[in-house]
């Protein structure tokens, strides 16, 4: 075992600004949503290109909120991926609808249009892709998809604050869907964000956050509280702030990490598609059968070098008890998804890493898989 200190997979930072802000609210006696709030909303208008940004309670709740101002009718289906978060496919169900998966990709991990358009048809409501650790999925390919059927989209952009498609933001092509996690590139440590350009859709979304008032004790729909305080927006307007360096930060790690493990048989690394920015929320790597181990064995042998470590995600969504006899998830054999479930690791690409710190990864990962050939 390494004495060496941990090298975490990720690093929450909370710094003097953060610590300022919150006592701003502390003292003024404001605690619940108030202009932090709103100044928070701001911000994620102005990184998004969306006219509305409507701040929710967590990242799950984003997803649920955007689906019910939809209106979905029953019997709406809602095509996604299967490798992603579990919350994607729980914010399906609890809003009603029934899930549909489309396969992935199998080297950027991200919805493939041509499963898309194999699974959508007439109960089609919403097609949902996944911007996952970072990158945006093909939306060239998706908006038309999805328009085809008179489907609406929704983003879940929970890893992808900032990550553009041929130099338009994500969160700004449907609905979009962001996750304020404290691990997550932008954090408050629980809190979420939709965004839109649709008036009406923005006005639902705010009824809805606030027990259906406009006005205090005028009911127009049956809401319920999925509102943002004032102390958790405090905290992610300074980061809100710093992610213009921080996700240059971690496409400089991401790069290094590239540059010092290419070559190594049985290591596939991920990479950055053509026209599209990605923020790097993780660095994935796969570990394939030409590896010399396998990838349980490089988890234990990293995490014994002081490197963490993450699988995201061990399995494809359906292949969970609590989903594969579940009546409003419609079964799919996706194989690229349940082979990356098989084969990915990621390794920390977070913004306080140094170079020393990269030096590490690499040696720990030549250690287990052999040097650059």
């Amino acid at each position: 075992m390494t004495n060496r200190p941990m090298i975490p997979i990720t690093r929450v930072e909370i710094g003097a600004e953060e610590e300022a802000e919150v006592l701003e609210v502390l003292r003024s006696g404001q605690l619940a949503q108030g202009p932090k709030v709103a100044a928070l909303e701001q911000a994620f208008v102005e990184l998004t290109g969306a006219r509305h940004a409507i701040a929710v309670s967590n990242g799950t709740i984003s997803l649920v909120a955007s689906l019910q101002a939809l209106e979905l009718a029953p019997g709406a289906e809602v095509v996604t991926s299967p490798f992603t978060f579990v919350a994607t496919v729980n914010a399906a169900l609890e809003a009603g609808a029934t899930v549909r998966f489309a396969d992935i990709d199998p080297t950027s991990y991200l919805i493939d249009p041509d499963a898309v358009a194999a699974a959508i048809g007439s109960s089609t409501a919403v097609v949902m892709p996944v911007h996952l650790y970072g990158q945006a999925a093909d939306m060239g390919a998706l908006v038309p998809l999805a328009a085809s059927v008179g489907a609406a989209i929704v983003e879940d952009a929970a890893q992808a604050h900032g990550a553009e498609f041929e130099g338009r933001r994500v969160g700004s092509f449907g609905i979009g869907s962001f996750s304020l996690y404290a691990t997550k590139n932008v954090m408050t440590g629980e809190g979420g964000m939709i965004t839109t350009s649709d008036d009406s859709i923005a006005d639902r979304l705010r009824l809805l956050r606030n027990q259906g008032m406009r006005v205090r004790y005028q009911y127009e729909v049956a809401g319920h509280n999925y509102r943002l305080t004032d102390l958790q927006a405090a905290v992610g307007l300074p980061q809100m702030r710093r992610l213009p360096e921080r996700t240059e930060a971690r496409r400089r790690n991401a790069a290094g990490l590239s540059e010092r493990l290419s070559g190594i048989e049985g290591l596939s690394l991920p990479t950055e598609i053509p026209g599209r920015l990605h923020v790097w929320h993780q660095y994935t790597v796969r570990i394939t059968g030409d590896a010399r181990c396998t990838r349980d064995a490089v988890v234990e042998g990293l995490g014994a070098a002081g490197v963490g470590c993450g699988i995201y995600y061990p399995k494809a969504a359906y292949d969970y008890d609590s989903y594969r006899d579940h009546p409003r998830v419609v079964g799919a054999s996706c194989p690229h998804a349940e082979r990356a479930a098989r084969e990915v690791l990621s390794l920390p690409v977070h913004p306080s890493l140094t170079e020393h710190d990269l030096d590490r990864i690499a040696e720990a990962v030549y250690e287990l898989l052999g040097a650059p050939s």
